[in-house]
């Protein structure tokens, strides 16, 4: 089905323009070409067709526009003509004139005249003319195709003329531009408008290259994109891959750091907990703490790992916490996390920071959580960053639930899911076993069996689980599931699933395949759970002949890129989310193996036969290595067309022979015969005929196919499951095109072409046009019976992902503008990663082919190309990129072989044709083939139309010249080991190559040489050649005297062809000189400047083609250098240096170096610096500046780099190169005179940015032209009225009027009485330098977090205009940006009312430093403002094996600069006043003889250092070096700590320039052997000594003279801004009146007086000098940021691991010169000494306590209550108090104090404890742990463990009041739930009150066991000395006896106590009764006794 649309003119048009249509259907436009300078006719004449999927509706529309085209701006619409389809799908075929409706739908005069046929599925369409479309045949055959509908795939494709007629179809989409091969750039003289009309003229092209832009409006379509489209037109050719990728797979270093800080929540009684960390198989526990639930640990770990990426991100880290583990026993698991490694790399900063870590057990999951560990973990690649947030005093309270550890959107409550993986079965398992034992057996038994007994075993979360094993079989069925039970989502990545083959000796795997959870399920809001199949997926591995020792076995594990099919298995995977509650479920997380449901055959999907043809079209470049044998190519899909194995081919669904028999398959193989089997049926042929290579050069062979190519084709039988590959191949399509797009964007913003915004429009829009044309196609066969549930969910999400990616794109298009495209390209790249993410298929379907070189049968590289890629499609956009294309192909070697060096070498280039689709579409296979060829068929097929050829012959071939003009290289590979290289190039071209000449002792060579390539003979039409040539090979090589050559990198490029019949003239020739990226593996290795041009030699042989002019090269023989049209047009420059020192030359072949020179050159022309006589006395240069004149292009572009060598002059003239530096650019060094008439607004903006100044032009205040700062500080920003007005010159007058009650207030304020606020001015004596740093830190912190928010808000205000953009700027304060504002902002006092700073705790005012998180360098740009250091290389560059890396290649480093520009220069610039023109460029430099200076480092503390002793910690001491000086401060080392705190300051006398490397490191002390090294950084002091930044001393904040904040510098502020003024040649500076000054035209007020230490007021001018110092950048000409008062973090780093940090150091530097006067005593930054407390703990009384126990004698419920209490940290010091026996009540009575000494830091709110680790310590180990006090009570048993009851633990900086009565005190105080006033015990000293005591229960829920009234007095342990008291009840001050109740006692202590209170009291009326009735028994019983004898005396009467 098909609609056509045949547009014939428009007109009754008006004016003279460029037209061009569009037409649109479905949404689905096309593009017409455009016709040029037409008038009132546009005769348009062109066709376009829709393949449509499902019939048209009636009411359906058509829509044609006619525009104005413009190249530059958007098109302008003329008309628009819209029809309704219902008359073309009654009538099939309509003619219609008519007028077109302009924007606003009137009718306009322009007449459109159209044809539309409607092609109906039955085929029928209206009666056909021939003469209907003329000229265009293609539509007669496509009749014939459409006919044959295919239920599957509706529409249909033009099939290919007969070979020898013209052919084009729509241009693919692969075009050459993201590797600029062969962009025409438009020619630098012409006009730039010329390009693009030439190009688009020749007729065949013009439809096509518009059309190409579906969708696109040629507004947004750039030049370059245009003319790279038309380069590649013809697209008979795809894209090769530039990078010689090494296989993954190849070992790095990794690092997983983890800090168990501490836990809480613990559930369990009274424990002892340890936490045991685990990463993959390494186990490291922490410490034990006795006896509590919320134990601090604080401890550091580091596992070192050398492993693959893959294998590391797999690894699982376990966080676990144990119970009592002891030497004997192995503890109790209470609770477990984990989580892989991956998941922590992928989070930002590959880290996760002060997290809590949820812990569960895996053994009960019904039971819930088990409490929390809170941790950082992170994982450092080499070379990775890792910015670790700054640790100082953690005051906020603890949010868990809002700080748990996992990754962003993984929701807190996860649950408990079964995972279920179902293996149903396998098949093409290859050979396992040696078939020696079945060949014995096969003899002896006569059994044949399959040789190998798979089974499949599932790695997930740590756990793994198999299935049984299936003996020899090599199609196994299982039917098996594998159960894992996991918290959902789980936060490991990848199931892992592989197939092993059992075996006695040791079980090896036969492949794997990774599931990514993420790609099978999606955690939107309308996601759904993983699932998966039931699928095939394929495995891949190693070759799969039998080796007993398998080099690559590795590949079979799943590392690196398999190199063959291993097997298919058969798979699905579901989740079920449990109900814990349940009571049936089991509740282990054990896995489980259990049977599973069968699935039916047809479940994945219909059998297809499809049809894989190749042709392979040039093989060259073999690798001589290699050998000379014949040479055969093997292709293969799956297990069809391989030689090895004839025994496991699939099962083919169709009547046939058994295919066991070897011998047959090899007959098939070999022979070329095919089998001509009922219905024209054949056999595949799948290795080309062995051939003998030819020589192509000394490294190369090649085939020599000529005009004869041979063919491949194989039949293979896969489940039908295109639909899935079709939708990835759209969305990779959308992703290619945008690749490219992002790719040419990026090039113009590099090239710095115009308009890349324009570029990025169109871009964007052809992305959302595509994402829409993506939800029309993908939405077919719905209906399909083998579609799974993640074929449907994936789907849904891909169609809703890629609208809402239109609708985005669409969206960010209106917000492209010129200085937001960098911005907008950033969320462009996420646009890309989503796409490519999106479009990797988890199912597979038809597995990839390879492509085995085989030399003398054996195999030796390989090529794998995706199936996806070949797959063929009638629709355009579902069609793979690679199918039907001429694709080269590079072949690398297999395995580890191609690791390294080994794997940058091709083995092969082949051209390759290559076609895949089901075997019925197989008519149009040969399609897209270069025509001019006749198929040779093999002797059955002769008369079959579709039978594929063997081999095809091509008749038509063309004679060329191709000319590489090789113009120069730079930033190539060392390849020496003098560190340079003597490169040559090698072009290689079909099979023909040549050589550059080789140049010395380079690496960046000007070869100016043009190559001429005679006798090219290609084969194929001329036209499709001139649209689509071979690729050019580039490689570059190292040419060594032994004669052997080092390959040093590769690039590809596209000749521009130049036909017979073609004028050589512009647009096109001569092409011009491009950049061409080098790469070398997958690393770039510099560029390639050139161009190629292919010029046809015509009938008249070569006096045709254009002369080669220029002479032949006299100097260098017969080289033809550059003809003139193509080499660059060369200008004037002269080039001046500033050579100012050599530092750090390392030993040139063990010889020192002493009198070293510099050569710098460029371009061929040069200069040399002053001999240095002795270079250990003074390696400063004694002549400063120097300067050379040379030609260099006009395009800065092409500049050639500049080469700096040293080489050291030895005696008799010799010289030695000691090290080379390559500038590669040298635009930063272009000198472009300053352009006097742009007003320099920007002051102003910084001004404003820096929120308390304000512009206002007062008539009478200030004279025009002023700047005035003012410096009230505490001025709020809120009250000020804002006016802003720019004058008329170019300075802005800024003037701050502070409201008058504000200056009142802050009067007030510096009254030191103020009550009302107590902390806003602290005591001065209190603050010491710790108190501001702290400060500082907070502030940082604050800001960083400001940062984030504010983030956002920029970049709307860019776009308000100047006036508004000032106000928006003041706005902007509140939110202030911390980046941006040089000085510190202040925080405000609370009174200011500033909303976003209302401060929870009031903050004091505390003068402040600026903290900076990392080194100064990178803040002040490397202190090379003016003096340059450029690093000395020598040696070869590094390649990852040898580990030789940049550091050290490095000899030694140069000071100095350059400075370039075109001569002469503009007459203004040497006229400045005090011009010296010995210096040139280089004014007001200051003098570079040796001086001297007094050196003072401060080393304030490291973090994280990397633990260096066994017992994971280290001893850290500071070592310092400076030239001669080496200071190690070994005694004061601290004792088992990996954050120290030193607070040490050191002073060094050093003269530079000889000691100017500053080393600073830190070393482990050890009792025996020597100390290692823990880390180091170095400083360079020369450079921050003579920066204009003033790094010498930082400017502090504010000017005091006395106090914690005293100025350190010998030169007082004035001072400085004096200096600064003279060296600046500034006006200045004019003090007066009193708090004024005026520098330049700015004017800075601020205070004039100052405090001295006795409270003295005195005069001074230093505020307002310093005010000015701060604002110094804002200074005209001159300003720059003054290094500000500071702290630098720098990080430690050690040699033998390089990359990878190992803690950081926070330290700063002062340098003073010793001719000045003389710095005061350093600052005292020692550490804080903790200061000594005593806490006594009164506890009176308990209450309501729990009673226990059941009494011996009554069965009532007492318990034997007592209290025990300890200070965190300190359980070792328990202390009980004596026991209340036998409460009744839950009621105790005490009176019993405890007392706790203890030392506390109150910076850092937390408790120093200094002890031994263990009695084999050799010293101390200081501990800071949080104050806390833990109160517990206690059951006592005397003949058993006492029974725990509840505790509390109160924090002691901040915990709950206590309750005045026992009755107001509740469970809610201790859980925060009620609202109780929080009080600290530092600030309050005394408090008593009642405090709840808790427990869990059962449920794990809290419940409140007990109260206890306690009294707790903090005093200092001077206070506690003065008036001691006892402990318990004892003297001093004893406490007095309880008041117990007469029944508190132990029975069997007191028998008759017990009978006192037990029997009497409660029995005694029980007793009396029964002492009565005992008496009244004896009575009885007497009375019964004595009764016979006296009836006997009664009788007898006695």
């Amino acid at each position: 089905m098909a609609l056509l649309v045949h547009l014939k003119t428009v007109s009754e048009l008006r004016g003279r323009s460029d037209r061009i249509a569009k037409v649109t259907f479905r949404g689905q436009a096309f593009y017409s070409r455009v016709l040029e300078n037409c008038e009132d006719v546009a005769d348009f004449d062109e066709t376009f067709r829709w393949p449509v999927a499902s019939s048209i509706d009636s009411n359906e529309i058509l829509e044609i526009q006619i525009f104005n085209y413009s190249k530059v701006f958007s098109n302008k619409l003329i008309g628009t003509f819209r029809m309704v389809l219902q008359r073309v799908v009654e009538e099939k075929h309509v003619e219609v004139t008519d007028t077109l409706m302009d924007d606003n739908n009137a009718v306009i005069k322009t007449v459109l005249c159209v044809e539309v046929r409607y092609q109906a599925t039955d085929g029928t369409v209206g009666s056909w003319d021939d003469g209907d479309f003329l000229g265009d045949e293609s539509f007669h055959e496509e009749e014939k195709d459409s006919q044959e509908t295919d239920g599957l795939l509706p529409g249909s494709r033009p099939s290919c003329r007969t070979p020898g007629e013209k052919s084009f179809r729509r241009a693919g989409r692969s075009v050459f531009s993201a590797m600029k091969l062969g962009k025409n750039r438009p020619h630098k003289e012409e006009p730039q408008r010329q390009d693009e009309p030439a190009v688009l003229e020749m007729e065949d092209l013009d439809r096509l290259a518009i059309r190409l832009g579906d969708g696109l409006d040629p507004d947004s379509m750039s030049l370059a994109s245009v003319t790279a489209l038309t380069t590649n037109v013809s697209n008979k050719r795809s894209k090769p891959d530039i990078k010689m990728e090494p296989c993954a797979g190849r070992p790095m270093d990794f690092q997983v750091s983890v800090t168990v800080i501490e836990a809480r929540q613990l559930v369990g009684l009274n424990m002892d907990p340890v936490v045991c960390v685990e990463v993959g198989d390494d186990k490291k526990y922490t410490s034990m703490k006795e006896s509590t639930n919320c134990p601090y640990y604080n401890e550091y770990f580091v596992f070192d790992f050398h492993v693959s990426p893959d294998v590391m991100f797999d690894k699982i880290i376990k966080i676990s916490v144990i119970h009592s583990k002891n030497l004997l026993r192995s503890g109790t698991l209470v609770g477990s996390f984990k989580m892989d490694v991956g998941t922590v790399y992928s989070q930002p900063e590959h880290q996760f920071h002060h997290k809590w870590a949820m812990l569960s057990d895996p053994d009960d999951i019904s039971a819930g959580l088990k409490g929390y560990v809170k941790c950082d973990v992170a994982v450092v690649g080499k070379g990775d960053n890792i910015k670790t947030p700054h640790k100082a005093n953690e005051t906020e309270e603890d949010d868990i639930e809002g700080n748990l550890l996992l990754p962003e959107g993984v929701p807190p409550e996860r649950q408990w899911a079964r995972f279920y993986v179902k293996i149903y079965r396998a098949e093409g398992l290859p050979r396992m076993n040696t078939s020696l034992m079945a060949n014995v057996k096969k003899a002896f038994i006569g059994e044949n069996k399959d040789l190998v007994d798979p089974y499949v075993q599932v790695f997930f979360a740590g756990q793994k689980g198999k299935t049984s094993v299936q003996k020899s079989s090599y199609e196994p069925l299982w039917n098996e599931q594998v159960v894992f039970t996991d918290l959902f989502p789980p936060l490991c990545k990848r199931v892992k699933v592989q197939i092993r083959d059992s075996d006695k000796v040791n079980d090896v795997a036969i492949g794997t395949h990774f599931i990514d959870l993420r790609k099978i399920s999606n955690d939107g809001d309308k996601g759904f759970l993983p699932t998966l199949g039931p699928a095939w997926v394929n495995m891949y591995g190693s070759t799969r002949n039998y080796t007993l020792l398998d080099e690559h076995q590795d590949l079979n594990e799943g590392l690196g890129e398999g190199v063959s099919f291993r097997a298919r298995l058969m798979l699905g995977l579901a989740v079920e989310i449990l109900d814990t509650s349940n009571p049936e479920l089991t509740s282990s997380t054990e896995v489980q193996v259990e049977p599973a449901t069968p699935v039916s055959e047809s479940c994945t999907g219909k059998m297809e036969e499809f049809f894989l043809f190749g042709a392979f079209l040039e093989a060259s470049m073999i690798d001589r290595k290699n050998g000379d044998k014949p040479i055969t190519f093997e292709v293969t899909i799956g297990n069809y067309g391989n030689e090895v194995d004839g025994l496991s081919r699939p099962q083919r669904p169709r009547p046939r022979k058994e295919p066991g028999d070897e011998e047959e398959v090899d007959l098939i193989q070999n022979s070329s015969e095919d089998e001509a089997d009922e219905g024209g049926d054949l056999a595949s042929v799948s290795s080309t005929p062995p051939m003998r290579p030819q020589i192509t050069d000394r490294n190369y062979f090649h085939l020599p196919y000529l005009d004869r190519k041979p063919c491949i084709y194989i039949k293979s039988w896969w489940l039908d499951q295109r639909r899935r590959l079709y939708n990835a191949n759209i969305m990779d399509h959308i992703a290619d095109k945008l690749e490219e797009g992002l790719n040419d964007v990026q090039e113009m913003i590099k090239t710095e072409k115009s308009y890349p915004e324009r570029r990025l429009r169109g871009v964007l829009e052809e992305l959302s046009c595509g994402c829409y044309r993506f939800l029309s196609l993908a939405d077919k066969d719905q209906g399909h019976a083998s579609r799974t549930r993640l074929d449907r969910e994936r789907l849904k999400s891909c169609l809703r992902e890629l609208e809402s990616m239109g609708q985005q794109a669409k969206t960010l298009r209106a917000q492209v503008k010129k200085h937001t495209v960098r911005d907008k390209l950033r969320l462009c790249q996420n646009f890309l990663q989503q796409l490519r993410f999106l479009a990797d298929e988890p199912q597979h379907s038809v597995p990839d082919v390879f492509i085995w070189m085989l030399s003398n049968n054996k195999r030796v590289a390989y090529a794998r190309v995706p199936s996806k890629d070949l797959l063929f499609s009638a629709v355009e956009q579902e069609l793979g990129k690679d199918c039907a294309k001429v694709k080269t192909l590079f072949l690398k070697l297999p395995g580890k072989r191609g690791f390294g060096s080994a794997g940058w070498t091709v083995q092969a280039k082949l051209e390759l044709y290559l076609w895949l689709g089901l075997s019925k579409h197989r008519k149009d296979f040969l399609c897209g083939l270069p025509c001019g060829f006749e198929e040779v068929k093999a002797a059955q097929g002769l008369g079959l139309h579709s039978f594929p050829p063997i081999s095809l012959v091509y008749t038509k071939k063309q004679a060329f010249q191709l000319r590489a003009h090789m113009y120069q290289a730079r930033s190539l590979f060392a390849a020496d080991s003098s560190g340079l290289s003597d490169p040559f190039a090698r072009v290689f071209f079909i099979n023909q190559s040549q050589c550059t000449e080789v140049l010395n002792e380079t690496l960046c060579p000007t070869w100016d040489q043009m190559l001429v390539f005679d006798n090219l003979e290609l084969y194929g039409e001329a036209h499709e050649l001139r649209d689509d040539p071979p690729i050019i090979v580039i490689e570059i090589y190292d040419q060594d005297t032994m004669g052997k050559t080092d390959f040093m990198g590769r690039t590809f490029a596209k000749p521009l062809v130049k036909m017979a019949d073609e004028a050589y003239c512009p647009p096109r020739f001569p092409p011009q000189l491009e950049y061409f990226q080098i790469y070398r593996g997958a690393a770039t290795a510099g560029d390639l400047l050139a161009a190629f041009e292919l010029l046809q030699i015509g009938p008249a042989g070569k006096a045709d083609l254009p002369p080669i002019s220029g002479p032949v090269d006299m100097d260098r023989g017969p080289i033809m250098p550059v003809p003139v049209g193509i080499r660059p047009v060369l200008s004037k420059y002269r080039i001046e240096v500033l050579f100012w020192g050599l530092r750090d030359l390392k030993r040139v072949n063990l010889a020192q170096v002493d009198r070293p020179r510099v050569d710098i050159e460029c371009a061929g022309k040069g200069v040399q610096s002053s001999l240095i006589h002795n270079y250990k006395k003074n390696p400063n240069f004694s002549t400063l500046v120097k300067w050379f004149e040379v030609d260099l292009p006009e395009n800065e572009l092409l500049h050639p780099p500049l080469n700096i060598r040293v080489v050291d002059c030895r005696a008799f003239g010799r010289y030695t190169l000691v090290g080379s530096h390559a500038v590669s650019s040298l635009r930063r060094f272009i000198y472009r005179p300053p352009d006097r008439s742009a007003p320099s607004r920007n002051t102003v903006v910084r001004l404003l940015r820096d929120g308390r100044v304000l512009c206002y032009r007062g008539p009478s205040s200030h004279p025009a032209g002023e700047v005035v700062v003012n410096m009230e500080l505490e001025a709020p920003v809120k009250k000020l009225e804002t006016v802003v007005k720019l004058g008329a010159t170019s300075d802005a007058v800024i003037k701050v009027d502070v409201a008058d009650e504000e200056k009142e207030k802050n009067k007030k304020k510096k009254k030191k009485g103020s009550s009302e606020e107590p902390e806003e001015e602290p005591d001065e004596s209190m603050l010491d330098w710790w108190s501001k740093y702290f400060a500082s830190i907070d502030t940082m912190k604050e800001q960083l977090r400001q940062q984030e928010t504010s983030g956002t808000d920029l970049e709307e205000k860019e776009e308000v205009d100047n006036t508004e953009g000032l106000k928006g700027q003041m706005k902007g304060k509140e939110k202030a940006k911390a980046g941006k504002e040089e000085k510190k902002k202040r925080t405000q006092s609370p009174g200011t009312g500033q909303g976003s700073e209302a401060p929870e705790k009031k903050k004091p005012k505390i003068d402040e430093l600026k903290v900076y998180p990392k080194e100064l360098e990178s803040e002040f740009d490397n202190f090379e403002d003016w003096l340059h250091t450029f690093n000395l290389l020598r040696g070869k560059t590094g390649d990852d094996e040898d580990g030789c890396t940049e550091e050290e290649r490095i000899v030694g480093r140069f000071k100095g600069s350059l400075c370039m520009y075109k001569v002469p220069l503009p007459e203004d610039v040497s006229r400045e006043a005090g011009y010296d023109p010995t210096y040139g460029m280089f004014q007001g430099i200051p003098s570079n003889d040796p001086i001297n200076v007094l050196v003072r480092v401060y080393v304030v503390r490291a973090t994280d250092l990397h633990p260096a002793d066994i017992n994971g910690k280290a001893d850290p001491y500071i070592a310092i070096r400076l030239g001669k000086t080496d200071i190690r401060d070994k005694e004061n080392y601290i004792s088992k700590q990996l954050n120290p705190v030193f607070g040490k300051s050191f002073d060094i006398e050093a003269s530079f320039p000889m000691e100017s490397m500053l080393t600073v490191a830190v070393y482990d002390w050890d009792l025996v052997g020597t100390d290692d090294l823990i880390g180091e950084t170095k400083i360079d002091l020369e450079n921050r000594f003579y920066s204009k930044h003033r790094a010498t001393c930082g400017i502090a904040q504010t000017y005091s003279l006395h106090g914690y904040n005293i100025w350190r510098d010998p030169m007082k502020p004035s001072q400085i801004l004096t200096r600064l003024c003279k060296e600046g040649k500034v006006d200045g500076p004019h003090f007066g009146p009193p708090g004024r000054v005026k520098v330049s035209n700015h004017v800075f007020t601020g205070p004039s007086e100052i405090e001295d230490e006795n409270g003295q007021r005195k005069p001074t001018e230093e505020h307002v000098a310093l005010c000015a110092l701060r604002h110094w950048e804002d200074m005209p000409r001159v300003g720059c940021r003054l290094v500000p008062e500071h702290v630098e973090t720098r990080p430690l780093l050690n040699p033998d691991k390089p990359g990878i940090e190992q803690g950081r150091l926070e330290l700063w530097v002062d340098m003073f010169p010793m001719d000045m006067p003389a710095p005061g005593t350093p600052l005292d930054i020692s550490p804080r000494k903790p200061k000594k407390y005593e806490l006594r703990v009164i506890v009176w009384n308990t209450d309501e306590v729990v009673l226990e126990d059941d009494d011996f004698f009554t069965g009532e419920k007492s318990s034997d209550i007592f209290v025990r209490g300890w200070l965190k940290g300190q359980q070792e010091d328990k202390q009980d108090t004596d026991v209340h026996y036998h409460s009744l009540t839950g009621e105790g009575n005490f009176n019993w104090r405890y007392l706790f000494p203890f030392d506390y830091l109150a910076a850092e709110e937390k408790i120093v404890i200094s002890k031994k680790e263990s009695m084999f310590s050799w010293d101390e180990t200081e501990y800071k742990i949080p104050a806390r006090l833990t109160l517990q009570i206690w059951d006592a048993d005397h003949f058993s463990a006492d029974d725990f009851l509840g505790a509390i633990e109160l924090d002691l900086n901040r915990f709950p009041r206590g309750a005045k009565t026992a009755k107001q005190c509740t469970m809610e105080m201790a859980l925060g739930e009620v609202d109780v006033p929080l009080v600290s015990i530092f600030k309050q000293k005394r408090v008593k009150g009642w405090w709840p005591l808790l427990a869990r229960n059962e449920n794990d829920e809290f419940e409140l066991t007990g109260k206890v009234e306690a009294e707790l007095h903090l005093l200092t342990a001077e206070e506690a000395e003065k008036n001691p008291v006892g402990l318990a009840r004892n003297e001093p001050d004893p406490l007095e006896k309880p008041n117990r109740p007469d029944t508190a006692f132990v029975w069997f202590l007191n028998p008759l106590k017990s009978i006192k209170y037990l029997v009497c009291t409660r029995y005694k009326w029980l007793i009396v009764k029964v002492v009565l009735a005992l008496l009244g028994l004896l009575l009885l019983a007497l009375f019964l006794y004595s009764l016979p004898g006296y009836t006997v005396k009664k009788l007898l009467g006695a």
